[in-house]
């Protein structure tokens, strides 16, 4: 069963028989939004490219990021799927995945974070039926779902954060909106969240 995360809540990643999950899939899917005016149907809806990224932290020191241009850390452990350029088609699927195998991620890493923006510069008012959610990849079992929803004049949004508690895992919706058309420009807002 699925929880739709609200801003800073926190949910367990230990599965109801005790174990723990060994690999997640953190997925991003969005369309554009239809454009309005006199020529939106001969132009259609426009082209938005919303990227997801995976920040590695040892502490509050940043270690290693995991996106378009860096497909998978060093080590192996988180693996971005591929870049998506222009979004779904509303289907509800993914866009772009970032799988991460928790049984691999060095001991040294407590935290990773989960950051999307718009590369293109459009604000989330003009982006539809964005959602990020957490997938236990072994099983396909959607775990939790966060949706960006009331649009906004931001670009850029800090979604969520694993991190290590005790001997597992945690995961914490962040849900904060940023400014930013990379990962680099998020550094400062993500620091408030480490």
């Amino acid at each position: 069963m699925s929880v739709n995360l609200g801003k800073g809540q926190q949910i367990s990643l230990s599965k109801s028989d005790g174990s723990t999950l060994s690999s997640v899939r953190m997925g991003l899917g969005w369309q554009a939004a239809p454009r309005k005016g006199f020529l939106a149907k001969l132009a259609g809806p426009r082209e938005i490219d919303l990227d997801a990224s995976a920040l590695l932290f040892a502490g509050r020191e940043p270690v290693e990021v995991v996106f378009f241009q860096h497909l998978t850390s060093d080590d192996g452990s988180v693996r971005h799927t591929g870049d998506n350029l222009v979004g779904g088609a509303g289907a509800g699927g993914d866009d772009e995945s970032i799988l991460v195998d928790l049984g691999r991620v060095p001991a040294r890493i407590d935290q990773i974070v989960f950051t999307v923006n718009s590369f293109t510069g459009q604000t989330f008012a003009e982006v539809q039926n964005a959602f990020c959610r957490l997938i236990d990849e072994t099983t396909g079992q959607e775990l939790a779902r966060y949706t960006l929803s009331g649009g906004g004049t931001y670009t850029a949004q800090i979604m969520a954060k694993l991190y290590r508690d005790g001997g597992g895992w945690q995961l914490k919706a962040i849900g904060e909106p940023a400014a930013g058309r990379t990962f680099q420009d998020l550094l400062p807002a993500v620091a408030a969240h480490l």
